[in-house]
């Protein structure tokens, strides 16, 4: 039977379950990864397991997202996390060293392999041929545990790349076309895979960035073919052993199909506040811009900081525009440096910054009060930058340099003749800042430092639950609203109780301190809640804030997992009508959970009007039992570890 490339990869890896649509599966994993603003609590939860070491063929911990060292507690996690890899035999990735996802593609990524990572990012070694997915931290500790992950089987859209693209048109266009088409819901049980004559014309590094941003689309996964594109990239990074060539079947049968003319594209730009509010460059050329950041997961590869450095050579950045660049990895950094790319940038008037994900986590260079920036981050949701009424606007390399010269938002057509980049080849290598983990010590001590507190840990499912709308919100609501991120609340992200105080602050400050004074209750949402981060600090937090259970219209994938991890309820309403007749304040009843549970039909009563709303939940069987055990790590232990 002919198999595309997503069925391949799932079907070598399948442990349970059958690949039909929407049933749920358990794959096997062979590569984890974890960053620092998530795997402090990955590596918490991975040693109340109870196992020595890893059960993974890699895993790699990184530091690279709060970098920042003010106070002691980002310090401490990062001597913790050290610690942790130690004792459990994990990769290293040092600080300064780059971006997780950057520095995987480049060192450890395998075609045909899985990755999970607590990141939502993960998906960028898609554009090597890996089925990689981003996940809540623990998840990705059982997988380090050699527990299988599990989700249900997705749809395969195949999105097909005609010819060559117009002048001009980078690979953030096409992932911005692709969000202009299908939203930022369009992926939602969705694996994109990419192929056509396009992907010809595509390198590694522009394969990741589309890949990348496909988690923007709500997307389970984005994946290119592994192809001789793919063998020159790992022959340059001297890895060429670790390539498989990797491509769908003749006659491979998709799901969805959707074709993308790459001539007839023009340069995108994502006005804010939402990565699929598309349109244009020339529709929004002219507006002034207070401020460029080059760089993230997404944008940070040399090819991508050479064409900035060619397109800047020579001239100098507006004086009214602060320019700043962050190279992905150290690796890149170096390449820049000894072919002389990095005094052209310097020379130009831009600041150089670590190799870390930085301004893209609103960890420092946020932009003045109602600033515009331009980005080639991710993500431009409403405070996401550190700056509440800034404006975020999403462009690739070449429109942030052009825009970078002028002051403006400007086509980078302008600018006359395309910049061209040749892939070196071969990339200066140095894992000097990777520490290679040696035989597991089982009695070497976690390093811990006083802002690392416990794991909160849910209480069995209850037959019933009773609270108050504590909050109730609109559509879209993303995890930067439940948790937000920046430098001042990421640095507490290793002590619940005080990230807790933090929950919801952006759209309703008083939640917090009404939740604990309360004794807890629910929360109340619109289509597509929790979309955005990995960050399962998103669901913990209201978990140490006492709430219950969230009903909403729709959720997003890795939220609701996070909320079933640490036995929060997630509940979709029926009717979506009916959520609009609850108020803020109302006292729901949600009875009978293990009989509603078991036949997805579950009622909640409102005591204001005396209503009944019927909601699903559309979990399995494995989910239902890991609410009632009251978390993923107790259903685990149980059944896995304590036999």
């Amino acid at each position: 039977m002919s198999q595309n490339v997503t069925q391949k990869i799932i079907s070598s890896h399948l442990v349970e379950g059958h690949m039909s649509p929407g049933e749920e599966l358990a794959i096997k994993i062979d590569q984890t990864l974890t960053q620092d603003a998530t795997g402090t609590m990955a590596y918490l939860e991975f040693e109340a397991i109870g196992l020595p070491s890893v059960r993974t063929e890699l895993t790699v911990s990184y530091v690279d997202h709060n970098t920042l060292q003010v106070g002691f507690e980002n310090a401490d996690d990062h001597r913790f996390l050290q610690s942790a890899a130690a004792k459990f035999g994990v990769y290293f990735s040092r600080l300064g060293n780059g971006i997780c996802h950057q520095v995987h593609l480049e060192r450890f990524g395998k075609p045909g392999k899985t990755l999970l990572g607590s990141d939502s990012h993960t998906p960028t070694c898609g554009g090597l041929g890996m089925l990689a997915i981003g996940a809540g931290g623990l998840d990705v500790a059982t997988a380090m545990a050699g527990y299988p992950f599990y989700i249900k089987m997705p749809a395969v859209v195949n999105i097909r790349l005609h010819g060559r693209p117009a002048p001009w048109v980078a690979a953030k266009d096409i992932i911005l076309e692709v969000l202009r088409r299908l939203s930022v819901k369009g992926g939602l049980g969705r694996v994109m895979e990419y192929t056509g004559d396009g992907i010809n014309y595509l390198s590694v590094p522009e394969r990741a960035t589309i890949t990348n941003m496909g988690a923007e689309l709500g997307a389970t996964t984005s994946v290119f073919p592994s192809d001789e594109a793919t063998r020159r990239f790992l022959a340059a990074q001297g890895r060429e052993r670790d390539f498989a060539s990797l491509s769908p079947d003749p006659g491979a049968g998709y799901d969805e199909v959707v074709d993308i003319d790459l001539s007839s594209l023009e340069p995108l730009i994502a006005l804010p506040h939402m990565p699929d509010n598309v349109v244009k460059i020339k529709e929004a050329a002219g507006r002034r811009v207070n401020q460029v950041f080059i760089g993230s997961c997404t944008n940070s590869s040399y090819t991508d900081l050479m064409k900035v450095a060619a397109i800047l050579k020579g001239k100098m950045v507006s004086p009214q525009v602060s320019l700043v660049i962050a190279p992905g990895s150290r690796q890149v950094l170096t390449a820049l440096a000894l072919n002389g790319a990095l005094a052209d940038l310097v020379s130009a008037g831009a600041r150089m910054l670590e190799c870390t994900c930085g301004p893209c986590v609103g960890v420092g260079q946020s932009p003045p009060s109602g600033g515009v920036s331009l980005r080639t981050s991710n993500r431009n949701f409403e405070g996401r930058s550190g700056t509440t009424d800034a404006e975020i606007y999403l462009v690739s390399c070449e429109t942030a340099a052009a825009s970078a010269l002028t002051g403006a938002i400007t086509d980078p057509r302008s600018l006359g003749e395309p910049v061209v980049v040749a892939m070196p080849e071969r990339f200066p290598v140095d894992d000097r800042m990777i520490t290679p983990p040696s035989e597991p010590v089982a009695d070497l001590p976690l390093t811990m430092g006083p802002n690392i507190k416990p794991l909160p840990v849910a209480a069995p499912l209850a037959e019933e639950i009773a609270g108050e709308v504590l909050l109730k919100v609109g559509d879209n609501i993303t995890t930067d609203h439940i948790m937000p991120a920046g430098a001042k609340i990421l640095a507490l992200r290793s002590n619940i109780p005080a990230i807790s105080m933090h929950a919801f602050s952006r759209v309703d400050p008083s939640f917090a301190q009404r939740a604990l004074d309360s004794g807890g209750g629910i929360v109340v949402g619109g289509l597509n809640y929790g979309q955005g981060s990995s960050r399962e600090h998103a669901a913990l937090a209201p978990l140490y804030l006492g709430i219950k259970a969230v009903l909403a219209k729709s959720f997003a994938r890795i939220h609701m997992q996070n909320l079933v991890n640490f036995g929060l309820l997630p509940l979709v309403f029926a009717d979506q009508a009916d959520c609009d007749d609850i108020r803020q304040g109302d006292r729901l009843l949600i009875g009978g959970l293990r009989e509603g549970l078991a036949a997805d039909a579950v009622q909640v009563r409102n005591t204001r009007s005396g209503r009944i709303y019927p909601v699903r939940h559309g979990l399995s069987r494995r989910q239902i039992d890991i609410l009632l055990a009251g978390g993923l790590l107790k259903y685990v232990k149980e059944k896995c570890f304590n036999k």
